[in-house]
């Protein structure tokens, strides 16, 4: 490492060269050793310390680099997502895997991605103290040297483009606050002077101030607060746009709009905070730490300047807690609280399961046509689709439908949990009553597509002399559902695609609110002379209330047909398996075989179907529920806690996991409740 610092500024090395070899050194062999890269930074401190003269060396490279190279765009872009827009920006990342962009030093941008080129450098980088990487830089430049000694009384060129950088950054918060997509989320923008302008002249003149401090001396200059004032302000704005977006809807463009401005808006504050380190002190030991925190936050973007997933994630987050809030919605819908509820959510899924034995029927008369493999996906997709819908139409229920909406209100009420006794309790309340309610759909489903299916074989039985299902492909249904076999893979799969019709679900929630279907409906001039002006505000708040339920129950029936359509296409074993439909082929497998199924095939059928119904529950549930957190951002450090409240909560009163307390309060009844007891006290 010493021969390396001797060689630096010798014009026959060249220096870039040497500083890489430099960061070689230092990084451990491992991303993960922090203990290495801290013992090696150590070291060179130690040697720096110990030998004036190879510090003086790496002290005047140090500064020759950043007097050499342009910065601006180092501090104005380095980690922040550019004005190309969310395809394009994709685009570049996944090319830029592939082909790595020209390098040109004479950018410190690009010297930090030719130093710290491996893509787990920013591990270890980030991994080192900030005070040890202070204590380098105090090593490196003088532990109590004045900045204004550096480059002498005129304003050092290091300082001069962090300023640069900065009023490009206010130029382009500005442009993007006044976007005609947050004035479209938020028209109150419109009535005052926009912040963002106002943000952008305070800067203006802080920045013309400080340079005319610094060459003066003189204390009175803009006073950075002021700055700091129309930032927070900013800040306020955005906050209340992504609020109103929650609320009425949101787009990936906007989602990226948002995110740009936020990482603008962030970096500013971060550098007149710098700033106004120096002004205040002038020390480079004073603002050493603000120093190390844009450096690894500098190294930290150009290691991940390419990295597809994280972009993806920032872009999508806002997107996905928009389509979980819908599904929260909706989802509150399923969980019962009264014995009122209770039986009435029971009784809309014996509706749905009457249908969805007529649907099983429909399917297997469509499989005897022998229609080309194409065709037969269609009709497959087309029935279990119209099916799903005409069950919402009339109000039924499809039990595996309540876990991908149930667990985003659990994720919604996790979020409201700040640890405390009570708010578990009121969880595992929440807990109980989801369960129960999860319960009563599937008896309502089973117990009526099993009746009804059987009723419905007999019949056909009786008036055509011929079974509804050979005993040949009786034997092939109950097969089908044997727990041995392949049928929980199959059930996963159809976990799966309940888990993906939530989120469509949402999507056409957030999409109704976003593109404001229903006022773009009751624009419209010949529906209104068709079906009148009533009738088509009934309509229009309809479309606004089912439009995303409808989609999810649409799109959730070609998923289902879709898999087997993918296995033939691919030649694989690919099918679902749905407890609701599984049910039905044993009504109707029951009456091909005469009734005559034996206590070995029955047990196996109940164990497939019990079997099914856990595997689609638990998949679409656990799903739904890690994304659901993931777009709020919940860490659920009570975990634990909250099992061991929930079983002791089983073992103390079983019944409330089964069928509700005779006098069980709704949420409504149970906050108004409180609210008296509080004024009574």
């Amino acid at each position: 490492m010493d021969r390396l610092l001797e060689q630096l500024g010798n014009p026959e090395y060249d220096e870039l060269a040497q500083w890489k070899a430099l960061i070689g050194h230092l990084r451990p062999p491992r991303a993960n050793d922090t203990a290495g890269a801290e013992t090696r930074l150590l070291r060179l401190i130690d040697m720096l310390k110990s030998r004036p003269a190879l510090r003086q060396r790496l002290s005047d490279a140090f500064r020759r680099m950043f007097r050499e190279r342009k910065q601006v765009s180092l501090y104005a872009s380095s980690g922040l997502l550019p004005s190309t827009g969310f395809f394009s920006e994709t685009a570049r990342r996944i090319s830029g895997r592939l082909l790595p962009d020209y390098i040109d030093t004479a950018y410190m941008k690009d010297v930090l991605a030719v130093l710290f080129w491996r893509p787990d450098d920013e591990v270890w980088v980030n991994a080192v103290s900030d005070e040890l990487w202070c204590e380098l830089i105090c090593t490196v430049l003088g532990n109590e040297t004045p900045v204004s000694e550096i480059d002498g009384r005129e304003l050092p060129g290091a300082i001069a483009e962090i300023l640069e950088a900065l009023r490009v950054l206010s130029y382009h918060a500005s442009a993007i606050g006044l976007d005609p997509e947050f004035i479209r989320i938020d028209p109150d923008l419109e009535e005052h002077e926009s912040v963002f302008l106002a943000q952008n002249a305070e800067l203006v003149a802080y920045i013309r101030h400080y340079a005319q401090w610094w060459a003066t001396s003189s204390t009175l200059v803009e006073d950075e607060k002021h700055v700091q004032v129309m930032l927070d302000q900013c800040d306020e704005v955005l906050q209340r746009i992504r609020r109103r977006a929650a609320k009425l809807g949101t787009s990936l463009t906007l989602t990226f709009k948002l995110e740009r401005l936020q990482q603008h808006l962030r970096r500013m504050g971060r550098l007149v905070h710098l700033l106004a380190g120096l002004r205040k002190r002038r020390m480079l030991a004073d603002v050493a730490p603000q120093i190390v925190a844009l450096f690894k936050e500098l190294v930290r973007a150009e290691c991940r300047k390419h990295r597809l997933s994280d972009y993806l994630g920032k872009n999508v987050e806002l997107l996905s807690r928009r389509m979980t809030e819908s599904a929260s919605k909706t989802g509150e819908h399923y969980i019962t609280a009264t014995r009122r509820e209770y039986f009435g959510i029971l009784g809309s899924a014996a509706l749905g399961g009457f249908i969805i034995a007529l649907m099983a029927a429909f399917k297997l008369v469509l499989a005897k046509q022998g229609n080309a493999p194409l065709t037969a996906a269609l009709t497959f997709c087309l029935n279990y689709g119209i099916g799903f819908v005409i069950i919402h139409v009339i109000g039924g229920t499809v039990a595996t439908k309540q876990p991908a909406m149930t667990a985003n209100a659990i994720a919604a009420s996790i979020g409201e949990t700040r640890g405390k006794t009570r708010d578990l309790d009121n969880l595992v309340e929440l807990i109980a009553r989801t369960i129960r309610s999860q319960l009563a759909a599937i008896v309502g489903n089973i117990g009526i597509a099993i009746p009804v299916a059987t009723v419905l074989g007999v019949i056909v039985h009786a008036t055509t002399g011929a079974h509804f299902v050979s005993p040949e492909k009786a034997r092939v249904l109950l097969d089908e559902i044997d727990p041995v076999g392949g049928a929980v893979f199959f059930a996963a799969l159809a976990g799966v695609c309940l888990f993906l019709s939530g989120l469509i679900s949402g999507y056409y929630d957030n999409l109704c609110a976003y593109g404001r279907i229903p006022d773009r409906l009751l624009q419209l001039r010949w529906p209104r002379l068709l079906l009148g002006a009533r009738r088509m505000e009934r309509i229009a708040a309809y479309v606004e209330n089912n439009l995303g339920v409808l989609a999810g129950n649409f799109f959730f029936g070609f998923l289902l047909g879709g898999v087997t359509a993918l296995g033939v296409l691919l030649g694989l074993p690919l099918d679902i398996r749905h407890i609701a439909f599984s049910s039905a082929y044993v009504g109707y497998a029951s009456v091909g075989l005469d009734f005559a199924l034996g206590w070995k095939a029955a047990a196996l059928a109940a164990g497939g179907i019990a079997l099914i119904g856990l595997t689609n529950l638990a998949v679409s549930f656990s799903l739904t529920l890690y994304v659901a957190m993931r777009a709020r951002r919940i860490t659920f450090a009570q975990g634990r806690t909250l099992v061991w409240m929930t079983l002791r909560r089983f073992l103390a009163r079983p019944q409330d996991f089964f069928f509700p307390p005779r006098n069980q309060l709704t949420p409504e009844q149970r906050d108004t409740a409180k609210e008296i007891g509080t004024l009574g006290s």
